[in-house]
């Protein structure tokens, strides 16, 4: 199925949408959408999922996958799930079905800022528990041909950078499943 590329939004339509993102919950949110991605390019969206400290989320290509990011090439134990906010991929891909290509596992109704969850937050989700890291998340080329160089911009500036509009990094540290639907919260 090949979705259709919608207009690709100015700074100026981004930037209005900042409040609405800040006004995201602080303390307890919904985890909206789990992507699974079982080879490079491909994704599954599935309404239910396994997290393990070992694989990340069963079934998605992360333990495969190479790094730039560690000396011998392998997984970066940090970047285990990427996590986006709902209210920034909704922004930047304006239809739901567009959600999966921004490249991140779990999209959650949750404030995502450094001020909020610093590296070192653990994250209960359904009944596993996650811990978000120092690795940035950034985006990569196919980010800005998907969504538009604005929107790289527009995640990735530097006086909006510790809001991580364009996600974070987080490592499973104990098992459990989650779901569509399940809460997102500090712990």
């Amino acid at each position: 199925m090949t979705l259709a590329m919608p207009r690709q939004l100015t700074m100026q339509e981004l930037e209005a949408a900042l409040d609405t993102i800040r006004d995201a919950p602080k303390d307890s949110g919904v985890l909206e959408l789990i992507v699974r991605r079982p080879e490079v390019g491909q994704r599954e969206v599935i309404g239910e999922g396994e997290l393990d400290p070992v694989v990340g989320l069963v079934g998605d290509s992360w333990s495969r996958r190479t790094s730039r990011r560690t000396a011998d090439g392998r997984p970066h134990p940090e970047m285990q799930l990427n996590i986006m906010s709902t209210r920034v991929v909704a922004l930047v891909a304006q239809e739901r079905e567009r959600w999966p290509l921004a490249g991140d596992q779990l999209f959650v109704d949750f404030d995502l800022s450094k001020a909020n969850v610093p590296a070192g937050t653990k994250l209960a989700i359904g009944s596993a528990v996650i811990e978000v890291t120092a690795q940035p998340h950034t985006g990569c080329s196919k980010f800005v041909e998907r969504f538009g160089a604005d929107a790289m911009k527009f995640v990735n500036s530097e006086e909006r950078r510790d809001l991580r509009l364009r996600g974070i990094n987080a490592r499973v540290i104990q098992a459990g499943s989650l779901r569509v639907g399940d809460t997102i919260s500090k712990l």
